[in-house]
């Protein structure tokens, strides 16, 4: 059968013109990028549709006029390598610290973005929470503020590849630059 949910998740699925494509200004005063997935807000189903789909759930706070917001779209999300594998791995869905939209939440309440920031204990933008088909509506992981592209590629193959099952975010951060220094990677070709 046909619905709005099923029709909006088949337009998702269509081709992006290429990830890593410059972020636009919306009206709101939020960055849109092919990295930003387009859904109802009903968080419960849209996890469900994410692991369905061999994928986690991103919820992505940010909120008009922040520069570190800006940086992850114009920087990190600009190289190709990021937005791909972002894309590849997780829907991610962008709320607006201060905004009024609805969100259902995964206990089935009704709230608005704000509300949800309030009750997630979400400080500042950009803040992202992980969330797994394993985890359900539990949080796994969370990147409060703005990582430079090392560490947010590195976070985000922390939570696809599972590593936050088994070790803290540092020290699998101190695992990877010693894979990288053994075979003479230098870091820096992410910036």
């Amino acid at each position: 059968m046909l619905t709005r949910r099923s029709t909006l998740l088949s337009l998702a699925a269509l081709p992006l013109a290429g990830p890593g494509l410059a972020a636009t200004l919306g009206d709101d005063g939020l960055y849109d990028s092919p990295v930003i997935s387009d859904t109802f807000l009903e968080l419960g189903p849209d996890l469900e549709d994410a692991a369905a789909n061999g994928k986690g759930l991103i919820v992505l706070f940010e909120q008009r006029g922040c520069p570190y917001c800006r940086e992850l779209h114009e920087v990190n999300f600009a190289k190709p390598e990021i937005a791909e594998f972002q894309i590849n791995n997780f829907t991610t869905l962008q709320l607006d610290m201060w905004g009024s939209r609805a969100v259902v939440d995964f206990d089935g309440a009704e709230i608005e973005e704000r509300e949800l920031a309030t009750r997630w204990a979400v400080n500042f933008t950009p803040t992202l929470v992980f969330f797994t088909a394993e985890s359900g509506p539990r949080e796994v992981f969370r990147m409060p503020g703005y990582f430079k592209p090392f560490h947010y590629i590195s976070a985000l193959e922390y939570v696809a590849f599972g590593h936050h099952k088994d070790q803290p975010f540092q020290r699998y951060l101190q695992d990877k630059l010693a894979d990288y220094a053994a075979r003479g990677v230098d870091p820096a070709v992410w910036e």
